[in-house]
């Protein structure tokens, strides 16, 4: 599996250090985080290719605020959601708000990684449509990407 950014999400830190440290082990840049807070902040200030979100998380936001904070940042991340409470019905609101897929805890290690490079494959091919939406736009109009760029500068 090619490297990738992941982002990982879960308040029980033997789990988090656990999974961050096994897909480290398969050559991913994975970073984890102890709170849809954290998560937040991560997202704002890197881009992530995949995050692993823990729903039920205690605090002052939860797995499904989480995700429609990270979405509303980078739209295009892919997000894989993890439950241990059996809470489907909070999963399938997930997947309407955009996550990707969900998995029940505990979870396998394999199932995962198929999940993760599912999930990558979806938003680098995102990706790839928007890089070849953006080329075709500079080779008909030049003009006008280059005023984009110099404004994007700016900010």
């Amino acid at each position: 599996m090619d490297s990738f950014r992941v982002l990982v999400v879960d308040d029980e830190e033997d789990f988090l250090e656990t999974l961050v440290n096994r897909l480290k082990k398969r050559n991913l840049d994975a970073v984890g985080v102890k709170s849809g807070e954290e998560a937040v902040e991560e997202i704002r200030e890197k881009r992530y290719d995949v995050v692993i979100l823990d729903i039920k998380m205690p605090g002052g936001m939860d797995g499904i605020e989480t995700l429609r904070e990270i979405k509303r940042i980078q739209p295009l991340v892919e997000v894989l959601l993890l439950t241990g409470h059996a809470s489907v019905e909070t999963s399938i609101e997930g997947m309407k708000l955009g996550a990707f897929d969900y998995l029940m805890k505990p979870i396998k290690l394999e199932e995962l990684l198929v999940k993760l490079g599912q999930a990558f494959e979806k938003k680098d091919t995102h990706d790839q449509k928007i890089r070849g939406a953006k080329i075709k736009e500079l080779m008909r109009f030049p003009g006008r990407v280059f005023k984009q760029i110099k404004e994007e500068d700016k900010e």
